[in-house]
């Protein structure tokens, strides 16, 4: 995935790798420590995202449920992926690395701009005006995050630490993964306390408004009344949680909200 040029305006990207950090773009699963690898695991996450987007694009001229699905399968990976970063990549980046501050927070920036577009998208659909723009918009940031984790951050951890330990923490990262927040919250602190406070109740309700989802797709929008309102009733709750002071100690003020 290539981000185009206009992606990033501003000079936030970190230098490139320094030399000898090769991006793991090119590398095989055993050089980056094998297949449990927090390497591997995040550029088999950034190869589904490749091909969830291409399945978005290729439902958006015909718009409804399927785009609509679409577009939810996208936001799944996105969250959980960015929410286990955060939770454990970026931690161990910033104990390791010089320049792990200034990476983490450069990411963190495209992840917040993500949640703001997503919580837009949210709210269009395919014939609305503009989401065509809003849509190109999303995916540009998601492929600049994606470059500059593999061409950036990941080069530089696999430089600092050894394959048991890249072993190691793949594995937290997708144990934390499969039990984090599936939609966009852009008023939550990423980074601690206030981040793993928020796992558990964001957690419960994103993924009952998923079940909720779940229900609607498999019986044709027959239950869409119903599913409308509990939906509407979570994500209110969801909001709410959002904005408790814990959750939201400990963000910096470049991606605060």
């Amino acid at each position: 995935m290539t981000a185009p040029d206009d992606a990033r305006p501003d000079d936030a990207r970190p230098d490139d790798p320094r030399p000898g950090a090769r991006s793991i773009a090119t590398q095989g699963v055993d050089e980056m420590g094998g297949p449990t690898s927090i390497l591997a695991r995040q550029r088999a996450d950034h190869a589904r995202l490749d091909r969830l987007m291409d399945r978005a694009r290729a439902t958006e001229a015909a718009g409804g449920r399927a785009h609509a699905v679409a577009l939810r399968a996208v936001a799944r990976l996105v969250f959980t992926h960015a929410f286990a970063e955060e939770a454990v990549l970026f931690p161990a980046a910033r104990r390791v690395l010089p320049e792990g501050d200034d990476i983490t927070l450069d990411i963190e920036r495209d992840h917040q701009r993500v949640d703001e577009l997503v919580t837009r998208l949210d709210r269009s659909n395919s014939d609305d005006p503009g989401h065509a723009e809003l849509l190109r918009e999303t995916f540009a940031v998601l492929d600049e995050d994606v470059r500059t984790e593999e061409d950036v951050l990941l080069p530089r951890l696999q430089d600092a630490l050894g394959h048991a330990e890249l072993r190691r923490l793949g594995w937290e990262w997708e144990l934390v993964r499969r039990v984090s927040p599936t939609r966009a919250h852009p008023v939550v602190s990423r980074r601690p306390p206030g981040q793993p406070l928020s796992a558990l109740p964001l957690t419960v309700l994103d993924r009952g408004r998923d079940l909720l989802q779940r229900v609607d797709e498999r019986t044709g929008g027959r239950a869409a009344p119903v599913v409308a309102v509990v939906d509407r009733a979570l994500a209110v709750t969801a909001g709410a949680v959002e904005r408790l002071p814990p959750v939201r100690r400990g963000e910096r003020p470049e991606t605060s909200r």
